[in-house]
């Protein structure tokens, strides 16, 4: 195994300054210090970066024009000193243990290279429960991360090869692009699953993407459609037709009952031909 405790911290932000101090901060009072801590300003225009010089000098900014989430993500990775890479969101937190626990627990599985965690949620200045279909898990979960996105950037931290082997965050999918990396991850590696909540996750945002116009669903689907054109076993490209088959039916139905009636024919048709290949 790398040096697992090599480990760079990589925070893509935009127009965070009012909550990535609070990021950062937990990132300070980990008991495990990681070896270095990159933040990717994309295109801020609220002074996010100057707030980062001004109170977080030692800090590696990396500033570039407002590409997404994706291309900041990659940008910060690739340019990280370390073996292992841990993510977090700029509006989210860690516990304070969060890395030593992961790296503890890596350190007992020798062969695995990712690992992730359980979550707090926080929507609106108020803790949540999670619903039981938002059921975390680890092993080969490749399946299990079919139907959503089952891992949170926040909660990751991986072994940098991992992306050299099934690729980066894909800077073209603007929404769900982390449901698309874990499925190319998943598709080929076992990952561990600690069952405790080492990071709190907050949502209500205006910007955030439970207020994607056209729906987490549809973009979903895109995933898909560009995977199964992609290397995957059998058995796992079966698994993604079958999926997709019944998120294009839930849509269809959806389309139907809001009188979109181009959007519902074009889904049955293309319900019609994935069917055939299934």
């Amino acid at each position: 195994m790398n040096n697992i405790g090599n480990i760079s911290v990589v925070i893509p932000t935009y127009n965070r300054r009012q909550t990535i101090g609070r990021s950062i901060d937990s990132i300070l009072n980990q008991t495990l210090f990681p070896s270095e801590i990159i933040v990717v300003d994309d295109g801020s225009t609220d002074g996010t970066s100057d707030y980062i010089q001004s109170n977080f000098p030692s800090i590696r900014l990396l500033q570039q024009s407002n590409k997404g989430v994706s291309s900041a993500r990659n940008i910060g990775i690739r340019s990280s000193n370390s073996d292992w890479v841990a993510l977090l969101d700029s509006d989210d937190e860690w516990f304070p243990k969060k890395l030593e626990k992961q790296v503890m627990t890596l350190s007992q599985n020798l062969d695995i290279k990712f690992c992730h965690t359980e979550e707090i949620w926080i929507r609106n200045g108020v803790r949540v429960n999670q619903m039981k279909k938002h059921q975390k898990y680890g092993g080969h979960i490749f399946n299990k991360c079919l139907d959503m996105c089952r891992i949170s950037p926040s909660s990751v931290l991986f072994d940098r090869s991992i992306l050299d082997d099934v690729g980066y965050f894909d800077k073209d999918q603007k929404v769900c692009e982390d449901y698309d990396l874990w499925l190319r991850i998943t598709a080929k590696y076992p990952v561990l699953y600690i069952d405790e909540s080492l990071i709190k996750k907050y949502g209500g945002h205006e910007d955030q993407l439970s207020k994607v116009k056209d729906g987490i669903e549809s973009h979903r689907i895109k995933v898909l459609e560009k995977l199964i054109m992609q290397k995957f076993t059998s058995v796992q490209k079966n698994a993604m037709l079958k999926m997709l088959i019944e998120k294009l039916t839930i849509f269809s139905i959806g389309a139907q009952k809001r009188g979109k009636i181009k959007a519902y024919n074009t889904s049955i048709k293309r319900i019609n031909e994935l069917s055939v290949m299934v």
